[in-house]
């Protein structure tokens, strides 16, 4: 019986997996090219960690040693991430390329001794070369390789022979990584301008359906659609993370192996994956998004009073793109910044808010106020909870602000404000075990809403928004309501920040409830100032 597994690549004999046919065609058609008589491509093959790569390519490797036509090797150089001498490189790809293809080639002694190996003198047939975690490489390695593979690609080009009568037998080659060896981050350039680049995408709702579908076949035990819809909602088809709600539902919080895995199994799963459970996925974009030099980037990612333009060449963009920490939603003519998918978004979230404000300063300004008009067995009156908060800020001010990072005109971030209340309402409603609070991010960009849960059956909508203009103030309210209707409510409360006065005339005017005339949602519209 097969499982799901997460860590490294899937096994085909033993784990659910996605075949992936089209994506293995197009990337079998690149190596050996259309016309595999005039060769195939040098190619570069990336995307964010466990995607797939190195799953993918090995399947071809397999494939391809067993083919009468040519001979393949597939190589893991992550082991020489620290080899200083690029030409003790080469012989270790030389020596396991000997290895794979049952040839005694020689050690060498220079990268011209080493671009003359790929010739008929040491094979019979051509070869195909697939250079794993390529870029985990030192930079000078990578450009002392990739200079060679470019000139083994022109001097091929240069004779009109059949590629199965060349004597450059260098027939294709793939690079894997997580970035594309495309010159980004290598301040001389890239000389490896000769390749195609294939990126690995997400899987897609069909595929991450297809392997639910198959562990309900071999096993018997229903997964309720809802489930799967929520695990593709939370990680957009990221693989490892696919895989992962994949193995906590089916094997460690399996218990009730007789009954459907059901919406209440997955709540539980999502909180300790949240909040207890180690990931080596996630843990590795924490530390890429938690690093100085790239916080401020995720930090303004946070913000709903724009998007951020998405701009591959810009360093930090790029670094943190193919890692996986960030991705880019399409817009028109414009390309714009967003987190991967939700289960990021609110580990970063979660995280950001922990770091900034650890410590809430008090809570109840008046440890003697009444709270039943705030909460009690019915509801929850989020208009006082909201007034309630205000004062809490307005008597931490200094505190709330010394702790928030600052943008380099020295204002404070935006999401700073969400990060406080929402930890503020976590401090708050640790002693009514009846409230659940889950921050929700639909679009990946621009928008946070928090979603109270009163007795695990009353559902309290609050969508977070920073006061930019009117004109905004009231695309924010239609905004509201139609995200409120999405969620079956009858009510939403719209909460605006404001780092400025706001004048009683306009408070008197829009701090009131708005019904939409479109979706008939009642919007409470609620402002809080952080000047």
């Amino acid at each position: 019986m097969r499982t799901f597994s997460s860590y490294g690549p899937v096994s085909t004999k033993s784990n659910y997996f996605v075949p992936r046919t089209d994506l293995l065609n197009l990337t079998r058609e690149y190596l050996l090219g259309k016309n595999q008589e005039e060769g195939g491509h040098y190619i570069t093959v990336w995307a964010s960690r466990q995607c797939g790569k190195t799953w993918l390519l090995r399947e071809l490797a397999r494939e391809l040693k067993k083919s009468p036509l040519f001979c393949a090797a597939i190589i893991s150089l992550q082991q020489m991430f620290d080899i200083e001498n690029p030409i003790d490189i080469a012989n270790a790809i030389l020596a396991d390329i000997s290895e794979q293809t049952e040839r005694n080639l020689p050690k060498v002694c220079n990268f011209i001794e080493f671009q003359n190996i790929f010739t008929r003198e040491h094979f019979d047939k051509p070869l195909i070369l697939i250079l794993d975690e390529f870029d985990a490489l030192k930079e000078t390695a990578i450009t002392s390789l990739v200079a060679v593979l470019r000139n083994l690609y022109i001097e091929r080009s240069r004779d009109n022979k059949s590629a199965f009568e060349r004597n450059i037998i260098l027939h294709g080659v793939a690079l894997i990584g997580i970035r594309s060896v495309l010159g980004v981050e290598n301040k001389s350039g890239s000389p490896f301008n000769v390749q195609k680049c294939l990126h690995v995408p997400y899987l897609t709702y069909d595929e991450v359906c297809e392997m639910y579908h198959w562990y309900e076949r071999e096993y018997g035990q229903k997964i309720d659609q809802d489930v799967i819809d929520r695990v593709f909602y939370v990680t957009n088809g990221q693989p490892g993370l696919v895989s992962w709600f994949g193995e906590l539902l089916t094997e460690r919080y399996n218990e009730k192996k007789t009954e459907p895995i059901d919406m209440k199994l997955f709540n539980y799963v999502y909180r300790d994956a949240l909040s207890v459970l180690p990931n080596n996925n996630t843990i590795n974009l924490i530390s890429k998004a938690t690093d100085p030099e790239y916080k401020p980037v995720i930090l303004n990612l946070f913000r709903t009073n724009g998007k951020t333009v998405f701009e591959f060449e810009d360093p930090a963009f790029n670094y943190l793109y193919m890692h996986g920490v960030i991705s880019f939603e399409r817009d028109g003519d414009f390309r714009y910044a967003k987190f991967p998918c939700q289960f990021v978004q609110e580990k970063l979230f979660n995280r950001f808010a922990r770091e900034i404000y650890s410590v809430n300063g008090k809570i109840l300004p008046d440890p003697f106020i009444e709270i039943d008009p705030i909460i009690n067995d019915n509801e929850i009156n989020v208009r006082n909870l909201m007034k309630l908060y205000q004062s809490y800020f307005v008597e931490n001010h200094d505190y709330i602000l010394s702790q928030a990072p600052r943008r380099k005109d020295n204002r404070i971030y935006e999401a700073t404000y969400h990060f406080n209340l929402y930890s503020w309402l976590c401090s708050f409603f640790q002693t009514f075990k009846e409230v659940s609070i889950n921050p929700e991010f639909p679009t990946g960009n621009g928008k946070i809403d928090l979603l109270l849960k009163h007795r695990k059956i009353r559902i309290y909508g609050l969508e977070l928004k920073s006061f930019t203009n009117l004109s905004e103030l009231k695309k924010s309210i239609t905004q509201a309501a139609r995200y409120g209707k999405s969620l079956g409510l009858s009510v939403i409360s719209l909460v605006v920040f404001f780092d400025t006065k706001i004048n009683d005339e306009f408070r008197t005017r829009f701090e009131k409830d708005h019904t939409d005339s479109e979706t008939g949602m009642k919007v409470e519209l609620i402002m809080l100032e952080t000047f």
